[in-house]
C-alpha cells in the first residue's frame, strides 16, 4: 500500500511536457502494448517509463476532469502530432491514446468536448490545420487505425459524431474565408482545404447505417459492387414511409441522418466553394459540384417547408435521400488522402451498371416510377462526374483508354432522354471522353480530334431534329470546332446556317453561339470571314429568334470583319435587314464603347459610303448626284450608344485629333454633333485640345510666313476653320462658367469681370481674335463673330461696346457688321438677360448714330444699317420674350454681376421699342433724348426721313421675329400709337411705313390684332381713299391682308365691309395708276365672294 501511495508522487514529479513527448515519439505498436499492460501499477525507475508516462498521463486527465480544467496541455501536442505525422505510417499516437482515454466515459466526455471547443478558441493556423487533421482521423478511424486497436473510439462513435458535428458551422466559416484570387479564379488554402475534408468526413460518417452504441461485433463489412449499397429511388416518395422499430440501432442511425439534414445549409455553402476552386484546374469535377449543389438546393425547397404530419413524413424521406445521395457524393468530393482512385474501377461499374438498371427496368412499360428512375440516373451521372472529374491528365487518360467506349456507348444513349438534366449530364461527360482531357479545351492547343472525327457525321445528322438531343450535340459540335485544326466540321455547321430548314438554321446558329461562348475571340478558328458573312445574311432571316442571335453574335465580334458590311445593311431597303442592322450596329458601339479604333472605323467607312462592299440598293437615301448616301441615317443610331460610354476622356482627344488631321471630312463633324451633351460634359478635355491645337497653328504659320501657295492657305483655313466648328457643337452652357480659366483666362477685375481682349491664350480670345482680324478668311470671320455672340455677356458686352464705338468713328464697316452679328447671336442665345447689361446703353447709342449715317441702297452703309435695325428688332422681341424661356442659359449669380440695382434700371427703363415707336411717330424736332438713354442731351437733332423709315423697318422686322409669347404685349405696345398717329404725320412716306408695319403685325401677329383690326380696317380705306400712290398700295395690302385673316378677325371687320367696298369700287375705276386700280379690282372682287 505504501508503494501505492508513493508511486503517484514520484510520477508526478515528471514534468507533463516528457510524459507527451516520450508518448507521442513512441512507436505506435509499442504505445499500444504499453497501454494493454496497464493492468499493474508501474516499478520505480531512474528514467520515466512509458508505463509510468501513461499513469502520469491518466491521472492528469482525471483530476483536470474533476476540477474542470482545460485538457489543452494535452491536446495541443496531440494535434501538432498529427500534423507532424500525417503523411507518416508511424503517426497515430494521438489517436491510440485518445482511444485508450475514451474507454473511460468520464474521461471520454471531457476529452471530447475539449479537443471541439479547440477550434473554436484557438485562432492559429497551425492548430487549426492540425485539428482538423486529428478529427478526421478520429472520424475514419475504421481507415486510419485499422492495424490499432480502436475499442474506445468505437463504442463512443455516436457521441462523438455528435461533439464534432457542433463544429461544423465553425469549420464553413473557415472555408469561406480561406480562398486566394489567382487569375480571375479562387484556390484553396492548406487550411482550407482541411477543413473541407473533414466537414464531408464528419457528414459522411452521419449517413452510416450500423450505427449502435456498443458494439460487439468487428469492424464493419466493407463495401462491394452490389447495387444494393447504392440509393434505389431518387424521386420525390409518394408512398407512406412505415414506422421503424424502435431498436437502438434504427434509432442511433435515424438520429445522425436527422443531425446531417440540419447541416444541408453548411452543406450547400461547403459544395460551393468546392465548386469555386474546381472551376480552374478540374471543370468536369465543377461541372459535378454544380449539379449536386442544385439538387442540394432542390432538395432543400422540396421538403424542408413542411410542418403538418404529411409533412413529416415527407421530411422523413427527405431526410433518407439525403444520406443515401451524400454518402457517395461526399467521399467523391474529397480533396486530399482520396482513397477512391484505388477503387475506380468498382466505382465506375457501380455507376455505369445502375445506369443501365434504371434505363432497362424503368422504360415505358413502368411509367409510374419513370421519374424516379430519371432521377436515380442523374444521380449516377454527378457521380461520374465527380469521380472522373477528380483525374489529373495521365489518369484520366489512362481510364479513358480502358473505360472510355463503355462510357461512351452508355451516355449516347441517354442523349435521346427526355430530361435536360440527363442530358447535360451526359453531354459534360462524353465531351471530357471523346476528347480524352480532363481539362477546359477553351483557347487550348489543338488537341487529337480523331475519335470525334469518326463521330462527327453521325452527330451534325444529329442536328436536323429540335430536341434535346439536338441541344446536346451543339455543344459537342462546338467544343470540336473550337480545336479541331481544320474547317471542315465548321463549314458543314455554316452550310447548314444557309439552309432553307428552319430547324437545321437555329441547331446552327446555337452551335455558332457556343463556340462563341467557348472562345469569344474565335482563337484558332481560321474562317472567322466566313462566320461573319453568314451571320451577317441571317439578320434578314424569316425567324426572329435567329435574328436575335445573329445579331448578339455580330456585335461582339471584331468589327473589322463585320463593320463595313453592316454598315451597308442600314441602307437595306428590306425593312427587317435595316431594323436588324441598326440594333446590332448600336450592340456593337455599345460593346466596344471604349476602343477608338472601332470609332475610328466608323467615321473612315462612312466616308465614303460607295466604297462599301455589296452596298445594297438604296435610291431614296442617295443625293443629288446618286452616289452618296446619308450619312445621317448611322449617326441618327450614335446617341443610343453614346449613353453607354463610361469614360469619354479616352474618346475624345482621339476624335479631335482625327477631325485636325483630316478637316475637310464633313462625317467627323456630324458625328461630333450627336455626342454634343457629352463633348460639354468633357469641355474641359475639348478646350484644351483646341487650345493646343491653336498654338500649334500659329507656330506652324511662323514657320511657313514666307510660303504662300494654295497648300498653305487651305492648311490655314482648315486650321482656323476646324476648331471654329467643334465649338459651335457644344451647347451653351459650356461658356457659362467665368470662373473657367481655358474659356475666359484670368478676368483683370473680378467684380467686373474685365476682359483682356489681346489673351489669346483662351477660347473667349481666339474667338474675339478670329471675329475681328481683318485678315482672316471671311467664313473662320463670320462663324467666329457668330460664336463670339456665345460668350457671356458680362464678357462680352464691354467688348462689342469699345468696339463697335472705335468701328463707327474709323467707319470700319467690317468691323460694324461683325459687332452687329455676335450682338444678335448673343440676344437670340441668350435671352432677356443679355439686355441687362449696362453697356447696352452705349450700344444703343451707337447704332443710333449708324443708322443716322446717309446711305445708298445697296451700299455697305446700307449692310450695316440693316444689321443695325435687325439688332433693334431683336432687342425689343428679347424685352418681350417669357423669362422663363431662358432661365437656364445664363445663371442668375453671375448675369448680372457687376451691376448695381440703379444701373439695372437705367438699362431697363429706356425700352427700346417705346424709344422706336417715338421716333418713328414724331414729327418735330424735340429737345433732349436725341440720344438713347442721355438724360442730359440739351441741343437740338434733326430727326431724318430715312432714320424714321429705319424705325418703321425695326417694327417691322420685329413682328417678324417676335415670339407667340410676347405677340400680345407687342400689339398692345405699337397698334394704339401708330393707329393714333398716321392720321396725323405730315409726311406722306412715312404713313406709308406705318402702313406697312399695319400689314406686318396683321400678317404675322395673327389673333393678337384683333381688338385694332376695325381701326386697321379704316386706316387701309383711308390710306387707299386719300393717301399717295405708296400710301394706296400699303392700304391694299393691309386691307388684303385683314380679308385673309382668322375667321374672328373677318367677323369683327364685317362692319366696314360695305364701306370698302365702295372705296375700291371708286378706286378701281378713276385712280391715276394703272397699278392701284388693278389692286384695287382684285380685292374688289375678293370682297364679292366673300
Amino acid at each position: 500500500m505504501e508503494e501505492e501511495q508513493l508511486m503517484p508522487t514520484s510520477m508526478v514529479s515528471a514534468t507533463l511536457g516528457q510524459v507527451m513527448n516520450t508518448l507521442l515519439s513512441a512507436r505506435p505498436k509499442k504505445l499500444e502494448d504499453a497501454i494493454s499492460r496497464l493492468d499493474k501499477a508501474p516499478k520505480r525507475g531512474s528514467l520515466v517509463s512509458m508505463e509510468e508516462s501513461l499513469w502520469v498521463l491518466h491521472t492528469y486527465v482525471k483530476d483536470a476532469v474533476q476540477r474542470e480544467e482545460s485538457l489543452d496541455e494535452i491536446l495541443v501536442p496531440m494535434i501538432e502530432n498529427s500534423l507532424k505525422h500525417k503523411d507518416s505510417k508511424n503517426g497515430n499516437q494521438a489517436m491510440i491514446l485518445l482511444n485508450w482515454l475514451y474507454q473511460d466515459e468520464t474521461l471520454f466526455q471531457a476529452t471530447a468536448i475539449n479537443l471541439a471547443n479547440i477550434i473554436w478558441r484557438k485562432e492559429d493556423h497551425y492548430i487549426t490545420l492540425g485539428w482538423c487533421i486529428l478529427v478526421r482521423g478520429l472520424v475514419e478511424y475504421e481507415i486510419t487505425m485499422k492495424r490499432f486497436m480502436n475499442t474506445g473510439i468505437k463504442e463512443k462513435y455516436c457521441s462523438l459524431l455528435k461533439i464534432f458535428s457542433s463544429c461544423i458551422m465553425h469549420l464553413v466559416s473557415i472555408v469561406c474565408n480561406g480562398s486566394v484570387l489567382q487569375g480571375g479564379f479562387e484556390l484553396p488554402t492548406r487550411r482550407s482545404v482541411a477543413a473541407a475534408d473533414c466537414i464531408l468526413a464528419l457528414t459522411i460518417a452521419l449517413t452510416k447505417k450500423d450505427l449502435i452504441s456498443n458494439r460487439s461485433d468487428g469492424r464493419p463489412k466493407p463495401s462491394n459492387s452490389n447495387l444494393s449499397s447504392l440509393p434505389i429511388i431518387l424521386a420525390p416518395a409518394k408512398k407512406n414511409v412505415k414506422q421503424t422499430a424502435a431498436s437502438p440501432e434504427v434509432s442511433n442511425s435515424m438520429e445522425m441522418k436527422l443531425l446531417l439534414w440540419d447541416h444541408l445549409d453548411e452543406l450547400i455553402i461547403l459544395v460551393q466553394k468546392l465548386f469555386s476552386w474546381s472551376r480552374k484546374s478540374q471543370p468536369l469535377h465543377a461541372k459535378g459540384l454544380e449539379r449536386v449543389l442544385k439538387w442540394l438546393q432542390d432538395t432543400k425547397g422540396h421538403y424542408a417547408p413542411v410542418q403538418d404530419e404529411a409533412g413529416s413524413r415527407m421530411l422523413k424521406t427527405g431526410v433518407l435521400l439525403l444520406s443515401s445521395c451524400w454518402k457517395h457524393y461526399g467521399m467523391l468530393m474529397h480533396l486530399e488522402d482520396n482513397k477512391f482512385p484505388q477503387h475506380y474501377k468498382e466505382f465506375v461499374d457501380q455507376y455505369l451498371s445502375g445506369i443501365q438498371f434504371y434505363v432497362e427496368n424503368y422504360a415505358e412499360e413502368h411509367t409510374e416510377n419513370k421519374d424516379s428512375g430519371v432521377e436515380t440516373i442523374t444521380f449516377f451521372l454527378n457521380c461520374l462526374c465527380l469521380l472522373l472529374g477528380h483525374f489529373d491528365g495521365k489518369q484520366f487518360e489512362n481510364a479513358m483508354s480502358e473505360d472510355g467506349l463503355r462510357i461512351s456507348r452508355i451516355l449516347i444513349s441517354q442523349l435521346h432522354s427526355a430530361d435536360e438534366d440527363v442530358i447535360d449530364g451526359a453531354v459534360c461527360i462524353l465531351k471530357s471522353v471523346i476528347f480524352r482531357t480532363n481539362i477546359s479545351l477553351a483557347g487550348s492547343s489543338p488537341t487529337d480530334t480523331r475519335d470525334m472525327d469518326v463521330v462527327l457525321p453521325l452527330l451534325l445528322h444529329l442536328l436536323d431534329e429540335r430536341d434535346g438531343t439536338s441541344r446536346a450535340v451543339v455543344a459537342l459540335i462546338a467544343e470540336y470546332c473550337s480545336i479541331s485544326t481544320d474547317n471542315r466540321g465548321l463549314q458543314d455547321v455554316l452550310k447548314r446556317l444557309a439552309s432553307g430548314d428552319v430547324i437545321q438554321r437555329r441547331n446552327a446558329i446555337d452551335v455558332i453561339s457556343e463556340l462563341f461562348r467557348i472562345t469569344p475571340d474565335l482563337m484558332n478558328i481560321y474562317c472567322k470571314q466566313d462566320i461573319a458573312n453568314h451571320l451577317l445574311e441571317r439578320l434578314g432571316d424569316e425567324e426572329l429568334v435567329i435574328r436575335a442571335q445573329a445579331s448578339n453574335l455580330i456585335a461582339i465580334m471584331d468589327p473589322l470583319l463585320v463593320l463595313p458590311a453592316l454598315l451597308g445593311l442600314v441602307y437595306s431597303s428590306n425593312e427587317i435587314v435595316q431594323s436588324s442592322a441598326s440594333n446590332t450596329f448600336v450592340a456593337m458601339l455599345k460593346y466596344h464603347n471604349q476602343k477608338f479604333e472601332v470609332l475610328c472605323m466608323l467615321l473612315n467607312c462612312l466616308s465614303n459610303l460607295c466604297q462599301i462592299p455589296d452596298l445594297p440598293e438604296a435610291s431614296s437615301d442617295k443625293g443629288k448626284g446618286g452616289s452618296k448616301l446619308d450619312a445621317d441615317r448611322v449617326l441618327e443610331l450614335i446617341p443610343q450608344w453614346s449613353e453607354s460610354v463610361e469614360d469619354w476622356n479616352l474618346l475624345i482627344e482621339p476624335l479631335i485629333d482625327k477631325l485636325f488631321a483630316e478637316p475637310s471630312n464633313a462625317i467627323i463633324v456630324k458625328f461630333l454633333s450627336y455626342i454634343s451633351e457629352h463633348l460639354a460634359d468633357a469641355a474641359d478635355v475639348v478646350f484644351h485640345c483646341l487650345l493646343l491645337h491653336a498654338r500649334q497653328q500659329n507656330e506652324w504659320e511662323s514657320q511657313n510666313c514666307g510660303i504662300n501657295n494654295l497648300a498653305k492657305s487651305e492648311h490655314s483655313l482648315f486650321g482656323h476653320l476646324s476648331p471654329l466648328l467643334i465649338i459651335r457643337l457644344l451647347p451653351l452652357r459650356v461658356f457659362n462658367n467665368l470662373d473657367s480659366s481655358l474659356v475666359y483666362g484670368e478676368l483683370q477685375n473680378q467684380d467686373r469681370r474685365y476682359f483682356d481682349v489681346n489673351d489669346t491664350k483662351c477660347i473667349a480670345g481666339i474667338l474675339l481674335k478670329r471675329a475681328f482680324d481683318k485678315f482672316e478668311f471671311d467664313d473662320v470671320r463670320k462663324l467666329a463673330a457668330e460664336l463670339c455672340g456665345r460668350i457671356h455677356p458680362q464678357v462680352l458686352y464691354p467688348i462689342i461696346a469699345s468696339q463697335l464705338d472705335h468701328a463707327v468713328n474709323a467707319h470700319d464697316v467690317l468691323k460694324i457688321k461683325t459687332c452687329l452679328f455676335s450682338l444678335c447671336t448673343s440676344l437670340v442665345v441668350r435671352g432677356r438677360d443679355s439686355i441687362q447689361h449696362l453697356a447696352v446703353l452705349k450700344i444703343r447709342n451707337t447704332i443710333e448714330t449708324v443708322l443716322l449715317w446717309p446711305s445708298l441702297d445697296r451700299d455697305e452703309v446700307s449692310k450695316a444699317q440693316h444689321g443695325c435695325i435687325d439688332c433693334l428688332a431683336l432687342m425689343i422681341c428679347t424685352e418681350l420674350q417669357d423669362p422663363e424661356s431662358f432661365r437656364d442659359l445664363t445663371s442668375k449669380k453671375t448675369s448680372l454681376a457687376g451691376m448695381d440695382s440703379s444701373s439695372r434700371d437705367a438699362v431697363m427703363r429706356y425700352s427700346v421699342l417705346s424709344y422706336v415707336v417715338h421716333q418713328l411717330t414724331r414729327d418735330k424736332i424735340e429737345v433732349c433724348a436725341a440720344k438713347m438713354g442721355n438724360e442730359d442731351c440739351t441741343y437740338e437733332a434733326p430727326i431724318s426721313l430715312s432714320f424714321r423709315l429705319c424705325m418703321a423697318n425695326v417694327l417691322i422686322s420685329a413682328c417678324q421675329k417676335i415670339s407667340d409669347f410676347g405677340k400680345k404685349r407687342f400689339a398692345k405696345k405699337i397698334l394704339p400709337r401708330l393707329i393714333q398717329s398716321v392720321g396725323v404725320m405730315m409726311d406722306s412716306d412715312i404713313r406709308a411705313a406705318c402702313v406697312q408695319v399695319f400689314f406686318s403685325a396683321v400678317y404675322h401677329l395673327k389673333s393678337a390684332i384683333l381688338i385694332y383690326s376695325s381701326d386697321l380696317l379704316k386706316v387701309s380705306l383711308k390710306s387707299i381713299g386719300e393717301g399717295s400712290e405708296k400710301e394706296k398700295k400699303a392700304g391694299a395690302k393691309l386691307m388684303a391682308s385683314l380679308m385673309a385673316s382668322e375667321e374672328t378677325i373677318l367677323a369683327s371687320i364685317a362692319g366696314g365691309l360695305l364701306q370698302a367696298r365702295t372705296v375700291l369700287s371708286n378706286i378701281s375705276s378713276s385712280d391715276p395708276s394703272h397699278e392701284v386700280r388693278e389692286v384695287c379690282q382684285k380685292l374688289l372682287a375678293c370682297l364679292t365672294s366673300l
